[in-house]
């Protein structure tokens, strides 16, 4: 019977068959039978096309009727889907720059070539696109096949698969696919618009330092990130209207490590696709045509976006709708700023950790249940509830943990510890019933049981009489003392009170040196400081940060910086201490002087010469010090800091290791020489000791050397390190945290590394020095760097030898071995050496405090 169509149905049709070519019933592509934009190849079960398509709302420079792509989209469904794009980046645009011959094609084509590659050329015979397969020279042509899970492979003759387009995605993730743990991706790359398929920023795929977890990430910045693995899924399962189940999940084999999705049989058609806008989608193609449904979207809400809580805080997805929250036994680090509703920095302790000092036994850990766990964790394999409860509890540095056993995993036992050693960042509650749940044991004061509180409740009462009539006596007999003491008597021993001289030879700041002699600097009462500072006036203030604020001032004509230690600064006494021995002993051009101090009560104070151009970090990575930081001024800044540190470790009375050196602790006076501050860390060591440990490991992440921050173990090679990464980023301009240009890699040590190993050092300068960079003194500089960073200790050359090649730049370097990268976020224990026993699966540090 013929049947009369509608003429909307035939508009349909048309505009159809205008955009998309004719079809074939064949799947496969061989030898001598090239496809044209005129082609299509249909998989067997119809599911899936290949051929030419041209997008709408091209953002490429060709406009949309002009450029070409070659791709795969679903076929059967009225909305052109593309799941996977081979020319992206390279558009083929069909009008020819040249009229046909008989040697080149009249149009662009897809063929197979003898040795078993796919070749792309555009309509003058260019080679637009082409796989990388390499066969035996006496080798017969295989075939292209494009099977119906929408994967376009080669395959030889006996049936090997040569090369494969899911290994090579684009923005979509089908059923089948394996986005597999590699270097660089392969990730999922969105689209740079609505009708362009040139890659976008936004990517997907499996955390790189880690196999536990996924992420999204906008450029090189995590947008969003699921649970850690617990051995079955990375998320939860959903249900799409045709009662179709898709689950999600990671394998982590010896053999492989890959994340993969599978659908039920009753299943339509499904996918994951990254948009150009950001968001991480599970899309579904509704029955009877009508469209793409959206199942799930990843982050669902602001709340769920990466960090967005801030350290120690955590989205509470059980709320409707979700809402930030603090951590058991932690507050907001600002009210008003989280009442505002920005919660970017986050929750602080309401009490302090006393893990590593007396009277810290009350210290456990509280249990808390179906949690997305924190970012950034070192993974402590194969170690049971017990073992991994008891590896925090005797580090004071770790401030979390979370176990799972997966002893039945796809790689048989696999069950791990995760501690925390820092921030706790990007926390989730998930509820009861989510599946990637983890139960997090998080580090709090005082937890104990509940006999103990009764216990304690009856010492509050007991313990205030008695120490109160104690109090009483001790008050009557302090009076009587004091008043019998003399004028410079009291001088004398206030001043000893200020610095703790009785208890230099014993505290732990000091190791076990002498430093006995005298003193030359001012002490000064608050009272007078705070004269010379107009009373702390903002007027004053050039600068703050976490230990407190800097205050400009003139102190006997002489401009001089006022350094205000906040109450809640981590730099105690101790720290204070040592900052004002060390700094008023040490005498070098390039080290800061001290000129006075003043404590009294809770104000400590420390008053320095003032440096007009403030810290290296300042200017390094801040634009408007282009200009100051050419490439001669950054390598006298970089001797200067050797200089500093020679003197240090070998040429003064004390042997010191400053532990805690960085750009924003290397100050710049008004000849741009630079100056090395902060000794608040430094530790003092015998004339023949090499090395020593501590259970409170203190600095900044990213400059600590592995050998410290894993294992509380320090010599001057681990300033060494800290020279090290300095140096990289002086050359680079690229702070180690930062992941800007760093691309694909962790950090700056293993972009510097891989460039470096690739004979491509100079893409490691800052751009905006090129133009006075001597390249031989950047070269050498990137290797002494990467010397200096080297795992094992002994590895590291000594600050002498540093000095020795940069004064002679023409000197033979050794070859760098590769390091293990130690400053990302996700390590693994069994991957960091030293210069001691390996510690495999034992952690020995106690207190780090990152600054």
């Amino acid at each position: 019977m013929k049947m009369k169509l509608q003429p909307s149905i035939v508009l349909l049709l048309l505009l159809v068959a205008v955009r998309l070519p004719s079809a074939s019933s064949d799947d496969q592509l061989v030898l001598g039978k090239p496809l044209s934009p005129s082609t299509t190849i249909i998989s067997d079960g119809g599911a899936f096309a290949l051929g030419f398509f041209s997008p709408s709302n091209s953002t490429t420079s060709a406009s949309s009727r002009d450029s070409l792509y070659l791709g795969i989209w679903y076929s059967g469904i009225t909305e052109l889907t593309v799941v996977w794009v081979a020319n992206r980046e390279s558009p083929i645009v069909t009008i020819p720059r040249r009229p046909p011959s008989a040697s080149t094609p009249s149009g662009p084509t897809l063929a197979l070539t003898n040795d078993s590659n796919l070749v792309l050329t555009d309509a003058d015979g260019r080679v637009v696109w082409a796989t990388d397969v390499v066969v035996a020279a006496a080798h017969t042509p295989g075939v292209a096949v494009l099977t119906n899970a929408g994967n376009l492979v080669l395959r030889s003759p006996n049936g090997t698969t040569l090369w494969q387009s899911f290994d090579h995605p684009t923005d979509t993730f089908l059923p089948g696919m394996k986005i597999r743990i590699a270097r660089p991706g392969p990730f999922l790359v969105s689209w740079k618009g609505p009708g362009d398929p040139a890659p976008g920023r936004f990517a997907y795929g499996i955390d790189p330092s880690t196999s536990l977890q996924l992420f999204t990430w906008n450029g090189s910045r995590p947008m969003w990130r699921s649970g850690a693995w617990t051995g079955y899924s990375v998320a939860s399962e959903y249900v799409a209207s045709a009662s179709a189940v898709v689950s999600l999940a990671v394998v982590d084999t010896d053999e492989d490590s890959y994340v993969a999705f599978a659908l039920s049989d009753a299943a339509p058609r499904t996918r994951y696709v990254i948009t150009h806008s950001g968001s991480l989608e599970l899309q579904s193609w509704k029955s009877g045509g009508a469209g793409w449904h959206t199942l799930g979207r990843w982050p669902p809400h602001d709340c769920s976006r990466y960090d967005y809580c801030g350290p120690f805080g955590y989205c509470d997805n059980t709320d409707a709708p979700p809402a930030c929250k603090c951590l058991p036994g932690f507050e907001p680090a600002s009210p008003d700023e989280w009442r505002s509703g920005r919660f970017l920095l986050g929750c602080r302790r309401k009490e302090e950790l006393r893990c590593g000092v007396s009277n810290g036994d009350g210290e456990g850990f509280l249990a808390v249940p179906d949690m997305k766990v924190p970012d950034r964790f070192v993974v402590i394999a194969n170690t049971g509830a017990t073992g991994c409860a008891a590896e925090c509890a005797r580090n004071c540095s770790c401030v979390a943990y979370a176990h799972a056993n997966l002893s039945s995993s796809s790689r048989g036992d696999a069950t791990r510890c995760l501690v925390w050693l820092g921030d706790l960042i990007d926390a989730k509650k998930l509820g009861g019933s989510a599946a990637a749940s983890d139960t997090l044991h998080l580090r709090v004061p005082g937890v104990s049981t509940a006999g103990r509180k009764k216990e304690r409740n009856k010492m509050k009462i007991v313990l205030p009489v008695i120490a109160g009539v104690v109090l009483v006596l001790a008050c009557l007999s302090i009076v009587i003392w004091a008043c019998k003491s003399k004028g410079s008597k009291q001088k004398h021993n206030n001043f000893n009170r200020l610095i703790g001289l009785g208890d230099l030879s014993t505290c732990e700041g000091f190791g076990t040196g002498s430093p006995n002699e005298g003193f030359e600097f001012s002490l000064l009462s608050f009272r007078d400081i705070a004269a010379l500072t107009n009373n702390f006036h903002t007027s004053h203030m050039i600068g703050q940060g976490g230990f407190g604020k800097v205050y400009k001032a003139v102190l006997d004509g002489r401009e001089v910086a006022i350094k205000r230690l906040s109450r809640n600064s981590d730099q105690g006494m101790t720290e204070f201490r040592n900052e004002v021995v060390l700094i008023a002993k040490l005498q070098h051009r390039n080290l800061v002087s001290l000129v006075g101090c003043c404590s009294e009560g809770d104000e400590k104070l420390l008053i320095y010469e003032y440096m007009p151009n403030k810290s290296l970090d300042a200017l390094l990575f801040n634009n408007s010090g282009e200009t100051m930081l050419d490439w001669p001024t950054r390598f006298r800044i970089i001797k200067g800091v050797a200089k500093g540190l020679l003197y240090l470790h070998q040429d003064s009375r004390l042997k010191i290791i400053h532990r805690d050196l960085k750009a924003s602790n290397v100050l710049l006076d008004e000849e741009m020489r630079p100056k090395i501050a902060d000794f608040g860390m430094a530790r003092m060591f015998g004339e023949n000791q090499q090395k020593a440990d501590t259970k409170r490991v203190v600095g900044t992440y990213g400059y600590m050397a592995p050998e410290y921050a894993m294992r509380g173990i320090f010599s001057t090679k681990s300033d060494v390190y800290s020279f090290g990464v300095l140096t990289l980023e002086v050359v680079s301009g690229v702070k180690i945290s930062s992941t800007d240009r760093t691309m694909e890699f962790e950090n700056l040590i293993a972009y510097a590394w891989n460039l470096w190993k690739d004979r491509k050092t100079n893409d490691l300068v800052d751009s905006n020095i090129v133009g006075t960079c001597v390249h031989d003194e950047a070269l050498l500089c990137v290797q002494m760097g990467l010397l200096c960073v080297q795992d094992n200790p002994n590895d590291r050359p000594t600050m002498s030898y540093v000095m020795f090649i940069l004064e002679n730049i023409s000197a033979t370097l050794p070859i760098p071995n590769q390091p293990v990268f130690f400053a990302h976020t996700n390590n693994q224990v069994e991957n960091v050496t030293g210069d001691t026993q390996n510690s495999k699966n034992n952690l020995t540090l106690t207190i780090l405090e990152g600054r």
